[in-house]
């Protein structure tokens, strides 16, 4: 019955809003609102940096941004166990670290195009197709989940511990179908439409709850914001820092720049929300400063991490 209004609300409601429009939108707000900001300031922002005294910081941010790339896919591994797929001969984990720079071309969804067809070459359409759709969705559960202590501040944070009510076995098919509606990009370039049988016909999962993958996604958040943090810490020098707080809003605006897929790996999104929702409890100026260089810093692990692969496309087109 709790299933049926759920799926009537769904139906009834959310299939008339026109998420891509949304997102565009959104996408373009969260831009120029960052323009915006760098340029109303931009006497009081200074990028200048000290590489011989701040080389350990910047390598050991490096090194954080390494380590959350390895702990998503391992995350994504245990996704495609989870779903049934319990022996893996190839190494998942080395083919999601090659195509993760994927999520900064425009369009945001040809990473999710790589890893479905290669799951889809090593096992069935069906496990590729939502052991893909639903590795975000484990990300922002974990994201929201650790940026619930928020509670703290206030007790509308509660409400985002909704999300993980629904990642357990009985109603992870209705997150499936939902998550099909507001990923428009990702099924046009993924589905096949004479695809009619129940999922649960498809696809075994293992357990009803899949702890072991959602343990690891909150590691990866874990260390994103470690190598946040040592960027803050590099030009935070006359602030009291306030880690609880800038934690906080590290989670709620990495959620939101996963949710926005136009905007390629949350570029402009992230760093907007960030500024939009820190106010002025602490200077933009230091906030600015250190969301730019932590950019630069995981984009380069990434760019780094997936340089094989880069090399061997470039290749094939030559």
């Amino acid at each position: 019955m709790r299933f049926k209004i759920i799926y009537r609300f769904y139906d009834v409601f959310l299939k008339k809003i026109n998420f891509g429009i949304v997102k565009k939108i959104f996408f373009l707000t969260s831009i120029s609102y960052f323009c915006f900001y760098f340029f109303n300031n931009f006497g009081q922002v200074s990028f200048g940096l000290d590489f011989k005294k701040d080389a350990n910081n910047i390598f050991f941010s490096f090194l954080f941004c390494i380590l959350s790339i390895f702990l998503n896919a391992l995350a994504w591994k245990n996704i495609v166990i989870w779903f049934g797929k319990n022996n893996i001969k190839n190494n998942l984990i080395s083919f999601y670290i090659l195509t993760n720079i994927l999520k900064y071309v425009p369009g945001g969804i040809w990473h999710f195009v790589e890893r479905f067809n290669f799951i889809k070459d090593i096992s069935t359409f069906e496990l590729a197709f939502y052991s893909t759709l639903i590795e975000p969705y484990f990300m922002l559960c974990a994201s929201f989940f650790l940026a619930s202590i928020g509670i703290v501040f206030s007790p509308f944070y509660f409400l985002l511990l909704i999300p993980l009510i629904f990642l357990n076995r009985n109603l992870i098919y209705f997150i499936l179908r939902s998550l099909e509606s507001l990923k428009g990009q990702t099924i046009k370039a993924l589905i096949r439409t004479n695809s009619k049988n129940k999922i649960e016909e498809k696809l075994i999962i293992n357990s009803f709850f899949p702890s072991k993958s959602f343990l690891i996604e909150i590691g990866f958040v874990l260390s994103k914001f470690i190598g946040f943090i040592i960027c803050f810490n590099i030009f935070n020098l006359d602030n009291e820092p306030k880690f609880f707080y800038l934690f906080v809003i590290f989670c709620l605006s990495w959620s939101i720049g996963l949710i926005v897929p136009t905007a390629p790996g949350g570029v402009g999104v992230f760093e907007a929300s960030f500024l939009f929702l820190i106010g002025k409890s602490i200077p933009q100026n230091v906030i600015f400063v250190s969301l730019i260089y932590f950019r630069l810093i995981s984009t380069s692990a990434d760019l780094l991490l997936s340089l094989p692969f880069l090399l061997r496309k470039l290749l094939k087109r030559i």
